[in-house]
């Protein structure tokens, strides 16, 4: 009777379990299906699918916790954050921001929380946890890892190019250059050549390890990790700390308002310092502040990052991160700058496009963009500086009077009547990009500053393609020197344009 009135009625399977007692068939091998025990069919609720009672609403699973390996070792500087080793496994409670909330579990079982560098960790068991992976990497960054001196040839590492469409890329040390082999990724299968493919990115390495590459030796040892830069503090709406905090060292640079040092937080992490003059105006620090702010609102890999204020007393600090390289026009005429090829220089020109789309698509201008305010780092990282000019912009044209006007970079609507926008960016970027190809010239060699605005509006000149110059990249340069601003192209179209430029 009670099997009986099972089959019939399974949704009141507990009620039968009660009078008859549990099914004979039941078991660890017995299937359940989705209608058991859910409902009476009138939307109320009896038990769950396991016969458990359902008095209370079901909870949520919880999902399983990401767990996350340790690249690197970092060493707490402040009870918010967590130290850790490279190789301890974390597991992840929030992956917000640049600073991720974790609880590490030492030997004895005992948890930890805090705060980590997000950038010092990889999934664990993923092709991000192997030592040859680098993440997204241009190909001249590639470049500067590869080519450090602790590296021989054969040294390899595997990147997502910064070209969109690429993909995964294999970087290989070769005597004293660079090879790259596309990854490609069809029908769920990885390979170099069309035969063989295999079904991952890491039996791609463990192939070419033991198997010659087409036009190179066997994958030797992977390509020596940079430990990254250790990020600002993680509580993003503390900006202010005390002087007592930064150290200064050595001097980079002075202006009549401000100068840059050298220095470090905590004695620990370098950071470089820009304080404001005592002698500064009212203006001045009216502007000081506003690049502040600016800097607060946006974070990108290709923009400096700010790191802290000091603004309690005077005189004012604004701290940023450390760029080791020094700005890109001087960085262009030394020994290591003139040595990279155009291909190289073209990628860099690449990166600043890619900070100006990220402020682009912010409604943002910065209106001094030069190569002197571009900084360069580890790996020719490029990053764009000096927002003391820089604003928000609710509307399409921002008016200014503003009589310090870099003439040879800046467009003509600009000089002539004060109407800045992102397309009289596009217009100095043009200039940026002169600059970069003639590694750090002076634009309108010959011309006084005073003579250019006349000799762009009233004489329609432009410059002439510098030597060796592409074509294809002075192509860009006039497109960013149309008269008419709406005929100029955009950020987003500019940097995809030299992402995807492929050298002779």
């Amino acid at each position: 009777m009670g099997e009986c009135l099972r089959k019939t009625c399974p949704c009141l399977k507990t009620l039968w379990d009660r009078i008859y007692g549990p099914s004979p068939t039941d078991g660890e091998n017995s299937v359940k299906t989705d209608s058991d025990c859910t409902g009476d069919g009138l939307g109320n609720m009896k038990s769950d699918r396991y016969g458990h009672p359902a008095s209370a609403p079901l909870r949520p699973r919880k999902p399983a916790a990401a767990l996350y390996t340790a690249l690197w070792n970092f060493e707490a500087r402040d009870g918010q954050e967590l130290s850790f080793k490279a190789g301890d496994m974390l597991e992840i409670v929030s992956s917000s921001g640049d600073w991720w909330s974790a609880k590490k579990i030492d030997s004895q079982g005992r948890a930890a929380t805090g705060f980590v560098p997000f950038n010092y960790l990889a999934r664990a068991e993923s092709v991000e946890s192997q030592p040859w992976f680098f993440g997204k990497l241009s190909r001249v960054e590639a470049l500067s890892h590869l080519m450090s001196a602790e590296n021989d040839n054969g040294s390899f590492l595997v990147r997502i190019s910064a070209t969109d469409s690429m993909g995964f890329v294999l970087s290989v040390k070769s005597q004293a250059k660079a090879k790259h082999f596309k990854i490609y990724h069809t029908s769920g299968q990885f390979y170099v050549d069309p035969s063989p493919q295999f079904a991952s990115v890491l039996e791609v390495v463990e192939y070419y390890q033991t198997h010659p590459l087409s036009t190179s030796d066997l994958l030797r040892k992977p390509c020596i990790r940079k430990m990254p830069r250790v990020l600002p503090p993680p509580s993003v709406d503390e900006w202010e700390l005390p002087k007592e905090q930064f150290t200064l060292e050595k001097m980079l640079g002075g202006g009549h308002f401000a100068d840059v040092y050298s220095g470090r937080w905590k004695n620990h992490t370098k950071v470089a310092i820009k304080i404001l003059k005592n002698n500064a105006d009212a203006l001045v620090q009216k502007d000081f502040q506003l690049e502040v702010q600016i800097m607060k609102h946006f974070r990108h890999r290709h923009l400096i990052s700010l790191f802290a204020v000091c603004t309690s007393s005077a005189p004012f600090y604004i701290i940023t991160e450390l760029i080791e390289k020094g700005d890109l026009l001087k960085f262009l005429k030394n020994p290591e700058g003139r040595a990279l090829d155009m291909e190289s220089l073209i990628d860099m020109a690449a990166q600043v496009a890619d900070g100006m789309a990220y402020l682009e698509k912010h409604n943002s201008i910065h209106r001094d963009l030069a190569a002197r305010n571009v900084l360069v780092g580890e790996g020719y990282v490029c990053k764009i500086a000096d927002f003391g000019l820089a604003r928000v912009i609710k509307e399409p044209v921002y008016i200014s009077d503003d009589k310090k006007i870099p003439y040879k970079w800046t467009a003509p609507e600009a000089i002539g009547h004060g109407r800045y926008s992102g397309k009289s960016d596009v217009w100095s970027f043009g200039i940026l990009l002169y600059e970069i190809v003639t590694y750090g010239a002076v634009p309108y060699p010959g011309v006084r500053n005073c003579d250019v605005y006349n000799f762009v509006t009233r004489d329609n000149y432009r410059m002439p393609s510098p030597p060796h110059c592409p074509q294809v990249i002075y192509n860009i340069m006039r497109s960013c020197w149309k008269a008419e601003p709406e005929d100029r192209p955009t950020f987003k179209i500019l940097r995809h344009e030299l992402e995807n430029y492929q050298g002779n």
